[in-house]
């Protein structure tokens, strides 16, 4: 199996990357719920459904209770959740309470891997490694062209954004881009997050 993507270019006049083509992600719109993802982890693990089904339920009352502590929730082979807002801006240090904290969310850092990738001999004439961090949750994911129609970018192909795709993509194909290519904001910080963490 692999993760579907589509052609889909660039339309907006004010980007450095109009006219160019972008890998763009495709999504089927059918989302898979908790009862699907227990009868998977029961045919991997001896555990039964009815008790993955019971963890996972409750796994969102608890890592809402550590939020509420102020604890940052790191779960193995995942990525580490925690909560970002927004806030008013206050023009003097009293007025800039609780009260003027906006819109809360959850932000999320997947866990990443190190992978060697092969050696180099640097100035000194010392043998370095040379290695690509990977997010473990899709370092082994497959990618493939789709023609199907019923699988569509996530938000409006035609929105004004940089990347003339899909809304919330770093870049202009929703993966990883390099440079003035990346679809609209800081080129320097494509993900936009609090800490490097993206948001979800």
């Amino acid at each position: 199996m692999s993760q579907k993507f589509t052609k889909l270019q660039n339309n907006n006049k004010k980007s450095t990357a109009y006219g160019k083509w972008f890998a763009t992600a495709v999504y089927d719109q059918r989302f898979v719920e908790t009862e699907e993802l227990a009868n998977y982890i029961q045919q991997q693990a001896s555990v039964k459904k009815s008790d993955i089904k019971a963890v996972l339920d409750e796994l969102g009352g608890a890592m809402k209770h550590y939020f509420e502590l102020g604890q940052k929730v790191k779960l193995d082979g995942i990525g580490i959740f925690k909560v970002g807002f927004s806030s008013i801006g206050a023009a003097d240090k009293v007025d800039c309470t609780a009260a003027t904290i906006t819109t809360r969310r959850v932000l999320f850092q997947p866990e990443t891997v190190r992978i060697v990738v092969g050696q180099s001999v640097n100035k000194e004439g010392k043998i370095v490694q040379k290695y690509v961090v990977a997010k473990t949750l899709i370092k082994d994911v497959f990618f493939e062209e789709t023609y199907d129609p019923s699988l569509k970018p996530e938000g409006n192909a035609d929105s004004s954004d940089d990347s003339g795709s899909s809304t919330g993509s770093e870049t202009a194909g929703g993966g990883s881009s390099t440079g003035s290519e990346t679809a609209g904001g800081d080129p320097q910080n494509p993900g936009g997050g609090d800490d490097g963490l993206d948001q979800d």
